[in-house]
């Protein structure tokens, strides 16, 4: 049977062979099914839906298109603690498996949005580890050296992503597993802030710790998934409402951290120093400054999450199981579960004093800088040297993301560039809990400086499209003095914002020179004889918003503009009774070329 040629999954260009008619999901799900068959190599799957267990799915979407449904026939992959009701969930060991009749919350805000669940995905046992080799189910081999690791315990996740078997994927994260297999697999990977998305229904390793992650081809597609599963679940204790103001920063005019070069390891990786600091350079091109940290207590935490107590929580996690079947569990796995018997109350307060001082120690950090960048993981492993050396190499593998959870800090693994041998290598940049759209509308911008690819193809990143702004910013159009290199424009930059893009209004607005001066101003209005005039569309941070417009004088106001696109934005607009004695220069459709074309 033949199929049709499979479209990149990037959402964007899926979406467009669905509206073009060239795809149905039907016709994708079993092209991809085509595509699985000939990489069974990389143990990607645990349980692949069959034909019969996917027609549900598929039938729902009848009578729907991606105009009414965000995710519409876009196929994920779910990594096997994570609940999709009807398949047995087995945390990569087989007769701890059980069969929910729920679909945990994330999975079924993705389906109420459309998107079509391939199957469950192969991880490190219980989700202990970064290896991506702890699994009954084989070890997961990368998708561009099959000699070496996919980083885990999100393995199959990742690989499911890189390989283009499915658009997107959900990992859980609790010491780097929704961002080491990220790096591995040119991928954007995402630690959402925790309490973000909801973690019920997920099998777990450190219950107060966890997060469920996202892997995607871009930012652009992460942020949409995150924007459908992100939401306050009040059956989770761990769940917590998102803040109303966000963290937020530009991400284009940014301070950024980067630990001091004697703080940085890459383990025998001698390509590493140089990779990330072409990073650092790339995200100094794009308009920050880079700042040197000490990166100390950051690493004393990260020494906190295994060699402290809360290794116990893995413990609590299974502990029925453990004592009953302690045989069944893979041995490295068997080995560090058991540890957590050993610490005592004792030993957890001093763990939580300790880590308390060190939040605060990190807490200082973001008083001079407003997202740190780091590699994400300092070396890509072969299975061999994993298999000789898998406690010590799986903590190297966490030297960079151990402490990311503890300290509460929300993070984006972001693809990098290549090495001599053509793995890829990624970075990191995170920040406090709710900067979430403000790291990946950064990530976004680095991932297109970096790389060209997407995953393991030779596919380009799709076109750059229109950013959402993060939460805490808003539009501003404006058209006259305040535009690039005019003389307000540093109202603008002064309070932090940025250049969107420069564009015109929709084609009925006029444009006058306003008498008096300097500075001398324009007015715009709205009328159906006009003209598309010019415009520059800013972000603003909103708490910066109330003090610029208390500084715009009469006859000037702010109200809703409408530009060439049909977008709705904020902007300047002048009241009519004003136009009286002004200058008609409609005809121009530019402030900038009435100043060229007059003396003032």
């Amino acid at each position: 049977m033949t199929h049709p040629p499979l479209p990149s999954l990037d959402i964007a260009r899926l979406h467009h062979a669905y509206r073009s008619g060239a795809l149905s999901p039907t016709e994708l799900v079993e092209a991809i099914w085509a595509r699985i068959a000939t990489q069974l190599q990389h143990n990607v799957w645990i349980h692949l839906l069959s034909k019969e267990e996917l027609a549900p799915y598929l039938a729902t979407l009848v009578d729907h298109s991606p105009d009414d449904l965000p995710l519409f026939g876009v196929p994920f992959a779910i990594k096997d603690n994570i609940d999709l009701a009807g398949i047995p969930t087995t945390a990569a060991c087989p007769d701890y498996a059980y069969t929910p009749s729920e679909h945990a919350p994330v999975v079924q805000a993705l389906l109420q949005a459309g998107a079509i669940p391939l199957g469950k995905t192969n991880l490190d046992q219980f989700a202990t580890g970064l290896v991506g080799t702890r699994s009954p189910y084989g070890p997961a081999r990368n998708a561009f050296d099959p000699k070496r690791i996919a980083g885990g315990s999100s393995s199959g996740s990742a690989l499911a992503v890189t390989l283009g078997q499915v658009s997107f994927s959900l990992g859980t994260d609790t010491a780097g597993s929704g961002r080491v297999p990220a790096a591995f697999g040119n991928l954007i990977g995402h630690k959402p802030s925790h309490g973000l998305l909801s973690t019920r229904g997920v099998v777990p390793a450190c219950r107060s710790l966890d997060c469920v992650s996202i892997f995607g081809l871009c930012a652009a597609d992460v942020q949409r998934v995150l924007k459908v599963t992100a939401g306050y679940d009040a059956k989770d204790p761990y769940a917590r409402p998102a803040p109303r103001s966000a963290y937020a920063f530009s991400p284009q005019h940014f301070c950024f951290g980067v630990p001091a070069p004697e703080q940085l390891a890459f383990f025998g990786n001698a390509e590493g120093f140089t990779l990330f600091q072409a990073a650092v350079a790339q995200l100094t091109d794009l308009g920050g400054q880079a700042v040197e940290i000490d990166f100390t207590p950051f690493l004393e935490a990260a020494r906190l999450l295994y060699e402290g107590p809360w290794v116990s929580e893995r413990t609590v996690a299974i502990e029925a199981f453990l004592t009953r079947q302690p045989e069944s569990l893979h041995p490295v796995t068997r080995q560090i579960i058991l540890g957590g018997r050993k610490p005592s109350a004792i030993d957890a307060f001093k763990a939580q004093y300790r880590l308390q001082a060190l939040r605060r120690s990190c807490a200082s950090v973001w008083q001079s800088v407003e997202v740190v960048l780091t590699p994400t993981a300092p070396r890509l492993y072969t299975l061999d040297e994993i298999d000789a050396e898998t406690v010590q190499y799986n903590t190297n593998l966490g030297y960079y993301t151990n402490f990311m959870n503890l300290l509460d800090l929300s993070a984006t693994a972001v693809p990098a560039g290549f090495d001599s041998q053509g793995l890829p290598f990624g970075v990191t940049v995170f920040a406090p809990a709710g900067a979430d759209e403000a790291l990946l509308a950064l990530a976004d911008r680095l991932q297109r400086a970096c790389v060209t690819t997407l995953g393991a193809s030779q596919t380009p990143l799709p076109e750059l499209s229109s950013w959402p702004l993060p939460a805490g910013w808003t539009k501003l159009a404006v058209c006259g003095a305040h535009l690039s290199g005019l003389p307000l424009n540093h109202q603008l930059t002064e309070r932090g914002g940025y250049l969107l893009e420069s564009t015109r209004t929709a084609p009925y607005y006029r444009l006058f020179a306003l008498p008096g001066g300097p500075p001398h101003r324009p007015g715009l209005i709205r009328d159906t004889t006009g003209n598309a005039i010019e415009i520059e569309i800013w972000a603003l941070p909103l708490d910066q918003f109330g003090s610029f417009v208390a500084g715009i004088p009469a006859p000037l106001g702010i109200g809703t503009l409408e530009t060439l696109s049909g977008e709705q934005v904020q902007g300047f607009l002048c009241e009519a009774h004003a136009l009286g004695s002004a200058k008609d220069i409609t005809a121009l459709g530019s402030w900038r070329q009435y100043l060229l074309h007059t003396d003032v």
